[in-house]
């Protein structure tokens, strides 16, 4: 049984037929119970599980706490899901006293005689792989600040998480409130944490006699950054290169004033009731609640610039909390396999449920959000271009286009940089970055300089906000990127004429990272985008009545093919032996990608891309994918009728296809979490339920016998 909610039009007629009879509309029959849905998972922890801690966030600020409810223990967490505190503007760069320069890691590479300089990670020990490790690191994302619990006996001495029992937490996503409760010597404990939908706040209630008997404070305490590829960002070792400074502001709140080199910021903390606020150590302090009452509360805000004098109270962050996660489910794609006989329905439903809430929290925020979120830093907590897409795409096809677009008013402030980029490389428009912060600057890399995938990712999440709302201001607003990204593409594709076509790369990294920058030609992937880019940029030009590019049209007439051999298409024109050679057969499977996140080229033999997925599908590294290869291969399964591979390909059972009890997609030691994943997955889901441009079949991605009602989703562009 597949079923999904009608057409408001089929809506309306039978409202209308049913009116006078008195009875409920089909409509209103037919509703999915949306926080019956969202609320049957519930995320419930019982111990202490170093990759089971919670957040609460609001796209551009997120706090992870442990089974206490907030971050008591952070050391039991740092090599599991670590207790961090991020927002979208705290970052740090540290002195740049060897004065290293951008321009100085150029390397040139050969473009069809052309000499093309790219940024490249220097290794070999020299001021250059000094000046590129520098460039790699600076700036890095902040960890604002560790805010927990200050926990003692009748001796003095501290409580140990040991002594921590009765343990049982709950993430309540309709509300977005994590209840923690347990007990220490018999002494129950229980903890509400909020965080605020519009600020960068938390706020927490305290119930315990340990507060009426001076035996519970909370504590703050600050490191340094490390400056790592993948950590904590927390250096505890150098507090004299950083300071913290305690400024009292009335009875009820404190700053404290934050200074890092040349960072600077504040967290303001206020308090309800009687309570005192203390310097205890380096970069320490605590508040102590006055012994007269077993209930305390307490908000804290951070800011780069200063805080409101007044913070919200505890109720008031939590009204918001309620009401802001309420509108979010009650708005925007919902999807329901109750009556599924499949078991695997249920666990399919929970990470589709789950990756909502992670993705609202950690990647709606004002720039593309890093591949670990708000959590922890990977890649010094840069992010990737490449993977916005994954990030930004599932949240217009599930009609809550407003928390991509965030992300996307990005790209006009680093514009500049983009069009300098592609200039001093000899081509027109703008050539986006791959790994890079705020700034827009790009990242020295011996991969990511090479890499064109993320090019059109522009063109697409435009095309989808214009899908979203087809509208004269939507054109206007994305128009200008969306040609000036065009003129790159273009301007990249070298015309072979000899035979009379054109090509793509060399140099060139392919997105499945195992193809040689030098010599790379033509790889499958980035060809259907290319052809799928230029297409779309000229639909552009017709909605606002501008003639087509005559370029771009015949960039588009003679782009290559994709290459095949013995019947399989090939990972790259170059790779002929894509199928024998094991370093060919690991990474993500791109040649899939072509006809799975998109449509293809004019003349791809469905036949041959079948019999290709089937051999990907038996021979495939898979140990060797990462966590959004799954939802791809899904994807390809989909527009291959074939929607038990689909449903398979989500639910594979590799280790960086695990979603932990918290939802994360864990991949590996160092990457415990990955929100590309849980992104994927829910771009995955949404086309195999609402199909994709052309499709005629409903919920073409799961078979016959699943019960799949959704309410909604948009289909892919």
């Amino acid at each position: 049984m597949n079923t999904h909610f009608p057409s408001p039009l089929t809506g309306l007629i039978i409202l209308c037929l049913l009116a006078s009879c008195g009875q409920p509309s089909a409509q209103e029959a037919a509703r999915i119970d949306r926080q019956a849905l969202v609320r049957r998972h519930t995320v419930v922890v019982k111990k202490i599980d170093p990759l089971s801690s919670l957040s609460v966030g609001n796209g551009a600020f997120a706090f992870t706490v442990d089974v206490t409810g907030l971050q008591t223990f952070p050391d039991l967490y740092t090599e599991g899901v670590p207790l961090g505190t991020q927002s979208s503007w705290g970052w740090h760069s540290f002195p740049n006293t060897e004065k290293f320069r951008f321009e100085e890691i150029l390397k040139e590479y050969d473009y069809h005689g052309r000499k093309v300089a790219y940024d490249v990670q220097w290794k070999e020990p020299s001021r250059l792989a000094q000046a590129s490790d520098y460039l790699r690191r600076n700036p890095h994302r902040l960890h604002l600040g560790i805010i927990g619990l200050a926990m003692f006996h009748a001796s003095g001495a501290p409580v140990l998480p040991e002594e921590i029992k009765d343990i049982h937490q709950e993430l309540d996503m309709w509300t977005g409130e994590i209840t923690s409760h347990f007990s220490v010597e018999d002494m129950p404990v229980e903890v509400r944490t909020f965080c605020h939908p519009e600020k960068d706040m938390i706020a927490a209630e305290i119930r315990s006699p340990m507060v009426a008997k001076g035996l519970l404070k909370v504590k703050w305490a600050f490191p340094y950054p490390t400056g790592a590829h993948s950590d904590n960002a927390s250096d505890w070792s150098v507090a004299e290169k950083h300071q913290s400074f305690l400024i009292p502001e009335g009875e009820n709140s404190a700053n404290i004033l934050r200074t890092l080199d040349s960072t600077s910021y504040i967290a303001r903390v206020a308090w309800e009731g009687n309570a005192a606020i203390d310097e205890s150590g380096a970069h320490t302090f605590l508040l102590s609640p006055e012994s007269d009452t077993d209930r305390f509360s307490f908000s804290c805000m951070f800011s780069p610039e200063g805080a409101p004098n007044t913070l919200p109270s505890l109720e008031e962050t939590a009204q918001n909390s309620q009401a802001s996660w309420k509108a979010f489910w009650e708005n925007g794609g919902v999807v329901d396999f109750t009556g599924t006989a499949d078991s695997a329905a249920a666990e399919l439903e929970r990470r589709v449920v789950l990756s909502q809430y992670l993705t609202a929290i950690q990647c709606a925020g004002p720039y593309p959000p890093q591949e670990t979120g708000l959590t922890y830093n990977s890649w010094y907590g840069k992010f990737h271009l490449e993977m916005h897409a994954w990030h930004g795409v599932h949240f217009a096809l599930w009609n809550r286009t407003h928390l991509m677009e965030k992300s996307m008013d990005w790209y006009s402030t680093v514009a500049e940089i983009a069009r300098h980029t592609a200039r001093r490389q000899g081509f027109a428009g703008l050539r986006w970055s791959k790994m890079t912060d705020p700034s827009g600057r790009d990242s020295p890399s011996s991969v990511g300089a090479f890499l064109i995938w993320q090019q059109p990712h522009y063109i697409y999440l435009a095309e989808l906000c214009y899908q979203n709302q087809p509208s004269q201001e939507t054109l206007e607003k994305y128009a200008p990127f969306v040609f000036e990204t065009a003129e790159f593409m273009a301007s990249y594709a070298w015309y072979d004429s000899v035979k009379n076509r054109y090509v793509l790369g060399p140099a060139l990294i392919a997105a499945q990272e195992r193809l040689p920058a030098e010599t790379t030609m033509n790889p499958p992937f980035e060809l259907a985008y290319w052809h799928w880019g230029l297409t779309t940029a000229q639909k552009w030009r017709e909605r606002m009545s501008i003639p087509r590019e005559e370029n771009w049209d015949q960039v588009i007439k003679k782009l290559s093919g994709m290459a095949s051999r013995g019947g399989l298409y090939l990972a790259a024109e170059t790779a002929e032996d894509t199928w024998t050679n094991p370093r060919y057969m690991g990474d993500h499977p791109m040649v899939l990608g072509a006809f799975g996140m998109l449509p293809g080229l004019p003349n791809l033999d469905t036949a041959m891309m079948r019999s290709t997925f089937l051999h990907v599908w038996d021979n495939w590294q898979w140990e060797h994918t990462w966590g959004w290869d799954y939802p791809m291969v899904a994807m390809t399964a989909t527009r291959l009728g074939m929607p038990e591979k689909a449903v398979d390909a989500l639910l594979m059972k590799q280790q960086k296809n695990t979603f932990l009890p918290n939802g994360h997609n864990y991949q590996d030691q160092r990457l415990r979490i990955y929100l590309p994943g849980n992104g994927s997955l829910l771009t995955a889901v949404a086309m195999m339920c609402a199909g994709y441009e052309g499709a005629n079949t409903d919920n073409p991605g799961f078979p016959k016998d699943w019960v799949v009602r959704w309410e909604d989703i948009d289909p892919l562009p």
